[in-house]
């Protein structure tokens, strides 16, 4: 029932900005990642950047390595609202250097957390395996879905920087000497559907995920410790690149995610570019509005409405006194 009210407001917002194009703002490009808080952003981008600032906005369907690559090399799109940055340092800082883009802030104020999880359920009977090292030991507690004789290390999906580095440390742990598969999930639905199937089937399971999600937030999940620091230079150089020659254990390192601009965009549109500097969420606020477009089925552009109507105080610090009285018009 809600969300066939938000439906109906979302033909109301599309229609009040068809004939409200800006003078000042014009045509704007926001990547629209294929994970759910990385849409939800765009989408909040969108609808405030449409009814508060103007703007002419799409929505561009982007991935870590495309729409890093793109944003540096061609200047599209304009925004990169959610860029997972330590896969792409090197790229990015360079981009800083040579003023083709800007980081305009930090999406997710707490960071982005990578690892490999497993459920809290098997730690919990034996707590040893939160450790790689007893993992290990024990493929048959990970059993493969199509060959019982072998474990499973579940990757990342075609396209995301995590399928590279899942790979890497398989190779690094030398998991397929031990017994173990590296899986590919077809997409990330496929990916939280193998967990949220072993959570039914209290099976074991052993992959990468990452925080914050609604289904770290939905199932208890205990990350496994590599018995290894951060190797940051060798995670930057190596792990995280295509070719690694000799890859070595490394935890993941706390990940910053940041809204990424054009250095046109910044020098043009400094009013859209001061709003990115503000706009950013808590690990616990994105867990809780994940959970919400689970429950409710919501895809990002529903989601965003539903922020939105019931987060006036925390948006509202993100934006001008002028636009923010054009999108609370809107939204009435």
């Amino acid at each position: 029932m809600y969300i066939k009210t938000l439906s109906a407001l979302t033909i109301m917002l599309s229609a009040s900005s068809a004939f409200a194009a800006s003078e000042s703002c014009g045509d704007l490009t926001i990547a629209d990642m294929s994970w759910n808080s990385a849409t939800l952003i765009a989408n909040i981008d969108s609808l405030i950047l449409t009814e508060g600032y103007n703007c002419n906005v799409e929505l561009v369907p982007g991935d870590t390595n495309a729409t890093g690559a793109s944003i540096i090399e061609r200047g599209e799109p304009d925004i990169a609202p959610e860029l997972w940055s330590n896969a792409l340092a090197s790229a990015l800082q360079k981009g800083v250097a040579d003023k083709r883009i800007r980081i305009a802030g930090q999406s997710l104020s707490d960071g982005g957390e990578e690892g490999f999880w497993i459920p809290k359920y098997l730690v919990d009977e034996n707590p040893a395996l939160s450790s790689m090292e007893e993992i290990l030991k024990h493929p048959e507690l990970f059993k493969h879905p199509e060959d019982d004789s072998l474990g499973a290390l579940y990757n990342c999906p075609a396209g995301w920087n995590c399928q590279i580095s899942t790979g890497h440390l398989f190779e690094a742990f030398n998991m397929e000497e031990r017994g173990f598969d590296l899986i590919d999930p077809g997409s990330g639905a496929g990916l939280s559907g193998s967990i949220a199937k072993a959570y039914e089937r209290k099976e074991g399971w052993l992959g990468y995920y990452w925080a914050p999600t609604a289904v770290l937030g939905k199932y208890e999940m205990v990350k496994v410790d590599f018995g290894s620091d951060v190797n940051l230079e060798h995670y930057q150089t190596c792990l995280t690149q295509e070719y690694c020659e000799d890859p070595q254990p490394s935890m993941y390192p706390p990940a910053p995610v940041d809204t990424v601009t054009t250095e046109a965009l910044a020098t043009e549109k400094p009013e859209i570019y001061d709003y990115l500097t503000k706009r950013s969420f808590t690990n616990a606020k994105m867990n809780a509005l994940l959970a919400w477009m689970e429950s409710n089925q919501a895809q990002g552009d529903y989601a965003a409405e539903y922020f939105l109507k019931n987060n006036e105080a925390m948006w509202t610090t993100w934006v001008s006194a002028d636009a923010a009285k054009k999108i609370k018009a809107a939204l009435n």
